[in-house]
């Protein structure tokens, strides 16, 4: 009798600890899913003003090379300006209307040019044209590092979104390298 109450204590404690040690390892999981999620602050990428400035910089050459005067804006990820530049014979609305277009890129996740289709009269989608701020017309270009938004940029007073997205492309393809190894 003794014998038996021996083996079934060892086999109670060999299944206690067995369902103990399952559980502690199934809690470590989820705290740590948890703590994960649960993170007061997150990281973010963002351009430097160094590589901000080079990519308007790259814009507004490619927009003088074609013959263009034109205003270059380039913004974070978040939308703030960081970088704005103006040619001298652009026209005294361009700055704001890069600005406004590197905006909406980032706003929207998606180039104006595509935004002014997809928000053209009698689409469902343009009432985004009434959003404060929003610009949709060509011109502006979300620019990304290793598949995540980290700015964009907007160019303005070439003649006509098709040239003003040449522009700003241009000035992605400037960085194109710094930003690649990212």
């Amino acid at each position: 009798m003794q014998r038996k109450r021996n083996t079934f204590a060892r086999l109670g404690a060999a299944v206690f600890l067995f369902t103990a040690g399952a559980l502690f390892a199934v809690g470590m999981t989820v705290s740590g899913v948890r703590a994960e999620e649960d993170k007061a602050l997150f990281s973010v990428r963002m351009m430097t003003p160094d590589v901000a400035l080079k990519a308007a910089l790259g814009a507004l050459a490619s927009c003088r090379e074609q013959g263009y005067q034109a205003a270059a804006a380039v913004v974070d990820r978040s939308g703030t300006l960081q970088v704005l530049l103006r040619d001298r014979y652009a026209g005294p609305h361009t700055p704001e209307a890069a600005r406004r277009k590197a905006w909406t890129a980032v706003t929207f996740r998606t180039t104006t040019t595509e935004l002014a289709e997809l928000s053209a009269a009698g689409k469902s989608q343009a009432g985004l044209r009434d959003i404060t701020g929003a610009l949709a017309l060509g011109g502006g270009m979300m620019i990304e590092a290793a598949g995540a938004l980290v700015g964009g940029i907007g160019v303005s007073g070439a003649p006509g979104g098709a040239a003003d997205d040449s522009c700003a492309a241009a000035g992605i393809a400037a960085i194109e390298d710094e930003l690649a190894f990212q």
